[in-house]
């Protein structure tokens, strides 16, 4: 059918911030880049929105997306959320996911004050979300791709299905990569509007490479051929501004990113084997301290051992005297005491998971030298 009202220009579409509080993700692009992006924590991604509400940005609405799956780790997601609702009532609140354990979530969400959620569908045949997805991981190990991609699409469908009962409007986020999904648009506009999908977003994939090939990206008259053939099914809106324009604000980007600074140049990392961000503070007997070299490339400085578990407030007020020279801390999860102490103490604590290499290197700007000028502090 037609779509019901005309396409939305990025120049229209209100503001909407992303907040990235979702540090693990429950899939993985095959031809996506392996930078690990840190999550901010939810205090952290309020102070952020309060950051840009006070400079009189036009903030219609708060999206939680990235860098993992909001429902991969429910907790911080409905603490953000609450944060939100409380301070900006009047902001329409988003969740972008995959929709692995959505229909367990979606209710919560609502009550939460979620009014939308954005669903993230490459495809809805198998053999296409095997060619999508290097690997998914709908619990804590990662399960065979053709049994994964079943399970994903399974998943899509429960969870637009919770959405419907719980009255949370569903729009379909489809990125399109030629030569992989970009026959198959149809298809997915199709069977979405069946399930009850409200609208579509497509949007034109990079040019990418996994070392075998080169996926050019779609041409715009392409995309505009797709955008009619999806039209037949569902209104096709474009992308709010936010996710389309790089120099508009974004958490990665805007002034709470935490940055190094002559008396803090370092950042601790908490790795059980050395390779990932994989522990959770708590269980921690070590920080590995990451920092600039003479030669201003960043790399292992050295390992310091954590304060003796027990001890309450006194082991993190601890932790934070072990780490003058750090002014961010990396780990898989962290709990609110050692988060307040660490923070207290000019420390700033995101969350992660994935490889120490990338965590690191989004920090430091790819890794080069990344001093600030004389006078910046910490």
């Amino acid at each position: 059918m037609p779509p019901s009202t005309p396409p939305l220009s990025p120049n229209r579409h209100p503001l909407r911030l992303i907040l990235p509080v979702a540090p693990q993700p429950l899939a993985r692009d095959r031809f996506a880049p392996q930078e690990q992006t840190p999550a901010l924590s939810p205090i952290a991604a309020l102070a952020w929105l309060d950051e840009h509400q006070g400079q009189g940005l036009a903030v219609a609405g708060v999206e939680l997306a990235g860098p993992g799956d909001p429902l991969a780790t429910p907790g911080p997601t409905r603490e953000t959320l609450n944060l939100v609702r409380q301070r900006y009532p009047e902001l329409t609140l988003t969740v972008t996911t995959l929709g692995i354990h959505g229909h367990r979530e979606v209710k919560t969400l609502a009550e939460h004050g979620v009014s939308q959620l954005t669903l993230m569908v490459a495809a809805v045949d198998v053999e296409v979300v095997k060619e999508v997805y290097a690997w998914i991981r709908p619990g804590k190990r990662t399960i065979p791709l053709a049994q994964a991609a079943g399970l994903l699409l399974q998943e899509q469908a429960a969870c637009l299905a919770a959405c419907l009962q719980a009255g949370v409007a569903v729009t379909i986020r489809t990125v399109v990569q030629s030569g992989i999904n970009d026959r198959h648009i149809e298809a997915i506009a199709s069977q979405m509007a069946a399930l009850g999908a409200t609208a579509m977003i497509l949007i034109p994939g990079p040019p990418r490479g996994d070392g075998e090939r080169t996926i050019p990206a779609p041409s715009r008259g392409r995309m505009r051929g797709l955008r009619a053939v999806a039209g037949r099914h569902l209104p096709v809106l474009e992308a709010p501004a936010a996710a389309l324009d790089p120099t508009l604000p974004t958490a990665a980007s805007g002034s709470l990113r935490p940055r190094p600074s002559r008396s803090r140049p370092n950042v601790a990392v908490v790795s059980g084997d050395g390779l990932a961000v994989d522990l959770h503070l708590g269980q921690a007997r070590r920080v590995l301290i990451y920092g600039p070299r003479e030669d201003g490339l960043v790399a292992l400085l050295a390992s310091r051992s954590l304060p003796t578990a027990g001890g309450g407030a006194s082991r993190w007020q601890a932790l934070a005297g072990l780490l003058p020279d750090c002014f961010a801390l990396l780990a898989a999860s962290v709990g609110d005491n050692p988060r307040a102490a660490l923070q207290g103490h000019g420390i700033t604590v995101l969350t992660t998971e994935g490889e120490i290499e990338g965590a690191v290197d989004h920090l430091y700007a790819g890794g080069k030298d990344s001093s600030p000028p004389p006078g910046t502090r910490p």
